[in-house]
């Protein structure tokens, strides 16, 4: 007689395994090998923006996920700023955690993740990989920057509990992440192995005060971080201990839900051991869902469980182990709003007004002589466009002003300047030449040699330059005239408001 849980679940061990796996696929079209296995009880997917199209596919798509498996979680890293999934073809409508926290409205944050939700909710998905919670201490973090609320962790975690209420009001689940903290790396784990020699009493006082407040908050779900903390296991990263995600997690900070790996195919996780057998760790050190990756294969997630059931047999990994984490996938994927009839694009992308615009330009770091001379100088002339490399996380969306296409009628000052692309291959030529005034425009300047050689050239030969850096600055601003401290499409609204008011242009409210 076959054994059930509260869930459903029976005792089959290879149904269990598949649940705790969240594999990710390539294009707008459901493969038939994610149907089938979602049929056999696979725990989800996780959703990127080469899988979305627009909103009425999206909810189809996920329409027909959801019917393969009606427990199953469509989890997506949607964080409302310059990491965006649902608006990967345009950029976010909203201001991003950063500059959130920059403006320091509890009540603004919880609104703002309100809106993700039901954008969420509209389009059938079921998980945000969001609030980022991590505590940014460090300026020179490669892969985090913006994403976070800020450097200060009581402001962090005031903001991680309000972004959570207000997602999960919506039904859609929140992820506090990376736990135990990304905040104080300079590498990237996509990449490589972070270390973080931090000993647990800094832990305690920085970078777990967002987790706790998120846990606090009801988060239903924490996602882990590949990160070294040889401090606490000084040969696992964070994702693959037990120390961590067992012994903190669990046993310290008391979370009950459901705990997410970061996807495994990041080196951080993988890179010595595999995929299949970062799996394994994971799954015995206390994680419930394992995110495998972005673009993966039927080939590749049998290998996984093959390599989980054989662990089981080999007594390396209790079979309750892997029951205890598909229970609770199969109760968060229960927990789940219902789909909706239809998906509206103008819902989930909200329109604002010159208020809103002007409240987010608020928060950004203007200095006096740029304030100064973009008021003296006129219409700028000259945009000249720093293209760093994104993290793997941030992708290709289009950021900044350059996500905005100006409507028709109300030309902005792109629409009269000529805008110069700068990038390791392209260096700027002749800044004498240029015509002015010149607006320098880019992300995280400081940690690139190519953006520094740039704007120390324009520099030298010209008085008419203004720098405005859209990640995060270095704590000195030499380089950031304005830092605007976010890069989403509503933040590149708020930029060109900003230089508009500022050379005496008139501008409208914009969608």
């Amino acid at each position: 007689m076959t054994e059930h849980h509260g869930t459903g679940a029976g005792s089959d061990l290879h149904r269990d395994i598949l649940t705790t796996l969240l594999p990710g696929f390539d294009g707008a079209v459901a493969p038939a090998w994610v149907l089938g296995r979602l049929a056999e009880g696979l725990g989800g997917v996780c959703l990127f923006g080469q899988n979305v199209a627009d909103a009425g596919q999206l909810r189809e798509l996920n329409a027909e996920l959801r019917a393969a498996n009606p427990l199953a979680v469509i989890a997506i890293d949607e964080e409302g700023g310059d990491v965006t999934r649902l608006f990967y073809d345009r950029g976010a409508p909203y201001p991003g955690n950063a500059l959130l926290g920059r403006i320091d409205d509890p009540e603004l944050t919880e609104r703002v993740a309100r809106a993700v939700g039901e954008a969420l909710v509209a389009t059938g998905c079921t998980v945000a990989f969001a609030p980022d919670v991590d505590v940014n201490s460090n300026p020179d973090n490669p892969v985090i920057g913006v994403r976070s609320f800020g450097a200060d962790p009581a402001l962090a975690a005031r903001h991680a509990a309000a972004w959570v209420r207000g997602l999960q009001s919506t039904g859609v689940a929140a992820s506090a992440k990376h736990f135990p903290g990304h905040g104080d790396t300079a590498t990237d784990s996509h990449l490589a192995l972070p270390v973080v020699d931090l000993p647990l009493e800094t832990l305690r006082e920085r970078e777990l005060v967002p987790f706790r407040a998120a846990i606090a908050a009801g988060t239903r779900t924490i996602m882990t971080s590949h990160i070294l903390l040889p401090r606490l296991d000084a040969e696992q990263p964070a994702t693959l201990s037990p120390r961590i995600v067992h012994g903190l997690l669990r046993g310290e900070l008391g979370f009950e839900g459901v705990i997410v790996t970061d996807a495994l195919d990041m080196q951080g996780a993988s890179g010595v051991h595999g995929i299949p057998e970062a799996a394994v760790r994971a799954l015995a050190a206390g994680c419930d869902l394992l995110c495998i990756g972005s673009d993966n294969t039927a080939e590749q997630l049998d290998g996984i469980v093959a390599a989980i059931a054989a662990a089981v047999e080999s007594g390396r990994l209790p079979a309750e182990r892997v029951r205890e984490a598909a229970a609770r996938v199969r109760a968060l994927g229960a927990s789940a709003p219902a789909l909706p009839a239809a998906a509206s694009a103008a819902g989930i992308d909200p329109a604002h007004t010159a208020a809103d615009l002007a409240r987010i330009a608020a928060a950004f770091e203007l200095t006096e002589a740029a304030r100064a001379r973009l008021a003296a100088s006129g219409p700028v002339r000259t945009v000249v466009r720093i293209d760093t490399v994104a993290s793997i996380a941030v992708g290709v969306a289009p950021w900044g002003p350059f996500a905005v296409a100006a409507a028709p009628g109300e030309p902005t000052w792109l629409d009269d300047a000529d805008v110069l692309q700068v990038d390791p291959d392209a260096p700027l030529a002749d800044p004498a030449a240029l015509r002015g005034p010149v607006l320098v425009v880019g992300r995280d300047l400081h940690r690139h040699p190519f953006a520094v050689a740039a704007i120390d050239a324009l520099r030298a030969v010209r008085d008419d330059v203004v720098t405005v850096d859209m990640g995060w600055p270095s704590d000195d601003r030499a380089l950031a005239d304005v830092a605007t401290f976010g890069a989403s499409r509503l933040v590149g609204r708020a930029l060109i408001a900003l230089v508009a008011e500022s050379a005496g242009l008139v501008t409208a409210d914009v969608p």
